[in-house]
Parts: structure tokens; C-alpha cells; sequence
């Protein structure tokens, strides 16, 4: 499929004038201004909203990586679109893509060409906006990505190091679509175009005679009611006023001034975003209402298949010939098979934005584009990932419907396994067996994160925990590649409590697993776990166990993770509070520089340099005993593990 497109220019969606010409467009009827170099490919939002309004019959453009220096040519040269401007910030917030949780500059951009680090501003989502709101005072600007979902309420923001309220306060944009945004995209589309139809009488018209929507018909046509959208609103103007069925949060002046209110809102925010009847949330700042209304219920399968099974060339637009765009080659042979996350880890924006509802695609979406992988010229029959958010979650859910419509738990899996959630690992086999069979196919990795906790647990059904025994043999002994990732994140069960992670003994339990059945197998394999340093809750103390009990267990930690706290997330909350959102108790974080590297060190204990350090550490704090199990010789010819 990808070997014809190679030569079709027309294949992508335009990205200039020339290029619309080609397609005989004078206009268009949506402009997406992206963040993120144009990859025609489903891991890619912009061009997931693209190829979906385009099956709707629209005219869509997308701008990649606009300059917003200058005389900003590049937010003038489509023109005006007839029903609306829509800004994607990218795949990854652009604070987090571009500073490390030192707040240093990271070593690339990895959605630019040749991970360019000037390509993207800081913020895009409010940048791109003032200067679309400065050329086009009156064409409507719609706000999706990751960027603006996580910042749809007041939320902390690490980079500034403070609070701040909704991006809809910050720029002048009309609405936010929330979290995955195909649902609320596609109704918003049809509400402007039955205006069109209607020829409703506060319709623009070009030059040309052609109807334009405006930002004030927008607010006239009912946005207010759009699921899983974000407006902006005086107190009079609220569509319904404020009724007994809303949350009413504490407004952002009085969060401002007692943190702990914040704490008591994310709550509302976390529980509103996972539950099936939600609620509609609503924020006074200043003179003006945050309005955040309920997601729309999770996609269908067949509602995913058509998202995925759109036209995608699968390639970088061909303006970026020769040059490395380093997220597409990590993901250019993989496939997504569900999407969502039940896990709930306190510290991921995963729930914040695609919910906790797994969402699967068929086994004949999956196999359609395993097929059209195979047909592309540099593939060697490796595919690199078949997985999700968490690896192991595909079709599974609630085995009772009515239980999780009245559900209000942020994790499925967290304190305990809920016993109403069907863990049947036999769906996946299937997948990764159909793939393997398919002509072209050598081998099928797993590259996302799995998780463990549900391969150990005892499902009270002897088909399921046979399942989960031959899910396991069968990842270990097929699926990885040298190298397979969890993550424990911590040793401390007071610090995994706090994350919504199991206990580190289930960590020993699978590594013990993993272990024999590669001895069985004959064959030499590395278990590779992931650690969280300065998460809130976790003390020096707390990582001076971590170091003592991950050498027991011959690991050398080479890759490592410092906190870094994003908007929108519980940890963040604790960390810029001060307090856990479910008890409103007081939680530690370690936030100075020195802190943060007093539990960093004991990540390299091995290091010379550390080891002096975590030496006059723990001596001052009369902890020698700490350092005799340290630093107590281990036997010299036993292995150790790298991870």
C-alpha cells in the first residue's frame, strides 16, 4: 500500500496552497495547525482528526510545525476555512517533550524532522491561537491534543511552578474536544455544516459567496451541549444555569489561596473523567465559568476500526525526504490493538485523556494493517510492538455492564483486582498467534508496558488462570526481544500505594517466573524494570531500600526515571498540594534540587562518585546500617542485570 503513495503527492492531506490546487481546492473547510511534523499515520492525533473529517466529505488541511516568528505566513497561507481552525499541539505535552524533570532541554525533539529542537514553541496550543485569533478575529478555533486536555481545569504547572487555570483563560479559543477526540470532533462537524445547510442568518460569506461559520454562530448553534467539550462562559450565559446535577468546584481564586481545595476538585475531575454517566463540572474564574461537560461513552469497536482503517499513507509527508522523525521510527511497525487504561497509576495522564474503558479494535482491523506493514518497502518482518497503553488489557471489561455504569473507582486493578473485570488473556493470544501466521511475519514483539499483577492473579477460574500461564510462557519465550520493560516503579509499599501499583513482592514473583521459564527455554533473556525516583510519598530513605533490594536482585539500574509532574494527574496534585485527593492528608514530596538528588544517588550506588555521597548521607543521618547492606560484597562471578 505504502510503495504507491511514494509517488502520489495527493496521497497526504495538503499541507499548501500548491497542494490543495493539485486536489482542484480553492478553500478548505478545517485547517489543523500541528505541532508535530505531518506523519500520515494512526499513532498521530492530527492526522487521525484529518483522514476522519475527510471520510465525512470535508476539505481538510494540515499545517505541520507552523513559524510562528515573522510575518506568520504560515498561519495566513490556507486562507480562511469555512467552518474552523483546529489546533494540535502534538502527541506529547510540549513541556514534557521538550524539558527533562530537571527542566533541562532534552537531547531531541522526537516528532521533528531530525529531532530539531526549534520547530516547536512552548505551548503551542496558546501560541498558535494568538496568532490565528490575531489574523482571523472571527473564525472559530477549536483546541484538541493531549496539551489542552490536561490543561481543560485549573492545574499545576511544573515549568512555571504554579497553578494555573484553564487554557481557555490563557488564549482566545472557543472550545476544547477532551481526550480522544473523533466523538466530540465529528458532532461538533455536524452541528456547523446542518447550519450551513440551514443557512442559518449569522453565516459569513467570502468573498466568493461561500458560507463561513463564525465565533458567534458557533455559540448559538448549542455547543454548550456537546459532549466531552470545554467552553468558556459569564455566569448568566451558562446554557441551563447551574443546576443539582453539576459539580460546582471551588473556583480557581480560592484554590489559589488554600491548595488543599484543589486537592478536594481533582477528585471531582478523576472520578468524572472514568465514569460512564458523568457529571457535568463547572469552575469560576474571575468573572468567567470553566465548563467542562460529561465525555461521551467509549468508541464502539467498529466505531475504532473505521479511526484506524482511514487511508493512511503510514509515511512522514514527503517534504520531510531524508530526514529522521525519531517517534515514527520507534512506532512505524507497531499496532495499537486497544485503547484506555484501567491501571489508574497515579502519576500517568493516561486516564485523564483516553479513560480507564478499554476500547478494542477487531482481529480484522488488526490483521488489515499488520498486511499493509508488510507491504512497506523497508519492512524486514519485525514488528516491533502489538500492544496499548498497558500490553495486556485488550477486550477486557466489566463482565457485569451495570456494576461499572455505577462505578466511580479511577482503577480497575487498584487496591485489589475488582472481581467484576473479565482478565481473559485467550483474546490476545489469538492476536499475536493470527499475526505470526500471517506471510511476511518473522517475529511480533511486545514493546508496551506489562502488566504483571494481572498474570499472577488468581481469577477464581481455572480456564483464565491456565490463560494467564500460557500468556505468560508465551510472551517470554516468543515476544521479546533480549529485553522485556515493566514497571515496578518503586520497592516502598507505602510509595507504590500512593502510585495505584502492586506490592514490589509480586515484581519478585513475575521475575522469578520470567527467570525459569527462559531456563526452560533455553534461552538468554533480560527482565528490564523501571523505577520512579521523588515521586511524592517516597523519601531518601524510601530509595536507599530501593538501591538495597534491587542489588539482592543484581540489578544494575542504568534507566531511571526522576518525577516529573504533569498537569492533571494525581501525583501532581499531591506534589503541588500537598495533599492526597482521597483523604486529604498531608503527603511529603521532595521538590528542592538537592532532594531530588539525594534520592536520585541511590539509583547509581555503584558509581564511585555516588557511593561517596550516599556514604556521608547516611552517616549524617546515623544510618550506617543502611550502608553495611549496601555496600556488603556480593559474589563477583554472579551476573548482573542491566536495566
Amino acid at each position: 500500500m505504502a510503495i504507491d503513495h511514494l509517488t502520489n503527492k495527493t496521497a497526504w492531506l495538503p499541507t499548501t496552497r500548491k497542494e490543495m490546487e493539485q486536489r482542484g481546492w480553492d478553500e478548505a473547510d478545517v485547517i489543523l495547525f500541528s505541532a508535530d511534523a505531518y506523519v500520515d499515520h494512526p499513532s498521530f492525533g492530527a492526522a487521525v482528526i484529518g483522514r476522519l473529517l475527510e471520510a465525512e466529505g470535508l476539505r481538510v488541511c494540515i499545517v505541520p510545525q507552523p513559524d510562528w516568528h515573522g510575518d506568520f505566513r504560515d498561519f495566513r497561507k490556507l486562507g480562511r476555512p469555512r467552518l474552523f481552525f483546529g489546533i494540535s499541539p502534538g502527541c506529547m505535552d510540549s513541556m514534557v517533550n521538550k524539558y527533562t524533570a530537571a527542566r533541562r532541554l532534552r537531547s531531541e525533539d522526537a516528532y521533528s524532522p531530525d529531532g530539531r529542537h526549534d520547530l516547536r514553541p512552548e505551548y503551542p496550543t496558546i501560541v498558535y491561537t494568538n496568532i490565528l485569533r490575531q489574523l482571523f478575529p472571527d473564525v472559530p478555533i477549536v483546541l484538541g491534543g493531549i496539551e489542552a486536555s490536561l490543561r481543560r481545569v485549573m492545574h499545576y504547572d511544573y515549568w512555571q511552578e504554579r497553578f494555573r487555570p484553564s487554557i481557555l483563560c490563557d488564549c482566545d479559543a472557543d472550545l476544547i474536544t477532551y481526550g480522544m477526540g473523533e466523538k466530540p470532533t465529528l458532532e461538533l462537524v455536524r452541528l456547523l455544516t446542518d447550519a450551513i445547510d440551514q443557512s442559518h442568518p449569522l453565516l459569513h460569506y467570502d468573498e466568493k459567496g461561500e458560507p463561513c461559520i463564525t465565533r458567534q454562530l458557533l455559540r448559538e448553534v448549542g455547543i454548550a451541549n456537546l459532549k466531552q467539550t470545554v467552553t468558556l462562559w459569564q455566569k448568566e450565559e451558562i446554557p441551563g444555569g447551574i443546576n443539582n446535577d453539576d459539580i460546582v468546584l471551588h473556583s480557581y481564586e480560592e484554590c489559589l489561596k488554600q491548595p488543599q481545595l484543589h486537592a478536594e476538585n481533582f477528585r471531582h475531575i478523576e472520578e468524572e473523567s472514568n465514569k460512564i454517566h458523568a457529571q457535568r463540572l463547572l469552575q469560576q474564574t474571575g468573572n468567567k465559568w470553566v465548563v467542562v461537560n460529561p465525555p461521551h461513552p467509549p468508541l464502539t469497536s467498529e466505531e475504532l476500526d473505521h479511526s484506524f482503517d482511514l487511508p493512511y499513507t503510514r509515511l512522514p509527508h514527503p517534504k520531510y525526504k531524508g530526514k529522521r522523525i525519531p517517534a515514527y521510527e520507534m512506532i512505524k511497525f507497531s499496532v495499537t490493538l486497544h485503547r484506555g487504561c484501567f491501571g489508574g497509576c497515579a502519576f500517568c495522564t493516561i486516564s485523564a485523556h483516553q479513560g480507564k474503558f478499554i476500547v478494542s479494535r477487531s482481529k480484522e482491523s488488526i490483521l488489515r494493517e499488520v498486511k499493509a506493514i508488510c507491504q512497506m518497502p523497508d519492512f524486514k518482518g519485525y514488528l516491533s510492538d502489538l500492544g496499548g497503553p498497558s500490553a495486556n488489557m485488550y477486550q477486557m471489561h466489566g463482565k457485569r455492564q451495570e456494576l461499572c455504569e455505577k462505578c466511580k473507582r479511577p482503577s480497575c486493578i487498584h487496591p485489589a483486582i475488582c472481581p467484576n473485570l473479565n482478565g481473559d488473556h485467550r483474546p490476545l493470544l489469538d492476536i499475536y498467534r493470527s499475526v505470526d501466521a500471517l506471510p511476511g511475519i518473522k517475529k511480533s514483539f511486545i514493546g508496551s508496558g506489562v502488566r504483571y499483577d494481572m498474570l499472577l492473579h488468581d481469577w477464581k477460574d481455572d480456564r483464565l488462570n491456565n490463560a494467564n500461564k500460557e500468556y505468560t510462557r508465551e510472551l517470554i519465550t516468543k515476544h521479546v526481544s533480549g529485553r522485556l520493560k515493566v514497571a515496578p516503579e518503586h520497592t516502598s509499599d507505602e510509595v507504590l500505594k500512593l502510585m495505584r501499583k502492586p506490592s514490589f513482592s509480586q515484581f519478585r514473583q513475575f521475575k522469578s517466573i520470567f527467570d525459569q521459564t527462559c531456563r526452560q527455554a533455553g534461552i538468554k533473556q533480560q527482565i528490564i524494570p523501571y523505577f520512579i525516583s521523588s515521586h511524592p510519598s517516597c523519601t531518601a530513605l524510601d530509595m536507599a531500600d530501593l538501591a538495597i533490594q534491587t542489588k539482592q536482585m543484581d540489578f544494575h539500574l542504568e534507566q531511571v526515571q526522576d518525577f516529573t509532574p504533569t498537569p492533571l494527574t494525581m501525583a501532581t496534585t499531591c506534589w503541588a498540594t500537598g495533599y492526597n485527593p482521597y483523604t486529604l492528608q498531608p503527603v511529603f514530596s521532595a521538590k528542592t534540587p538537592s532532594e531530588k538528588q539525594q534520592q536520585r544517588m541511590f539509583f547509581f550506588w555503584y558509581k564511585p562518585e555516588e557511593k561517596r555521597n550516599i556514604e556521608q548521607y547516611l552517616h549524617n543521618i546515623g544510618r550506617t546500617d543502611l550502608l553495611k547492606r549496601l555496600y556488603t560484597t556480593t559474589n563477583p562471578t554472579k551476573k548482573r542485570n542491566k536495566s
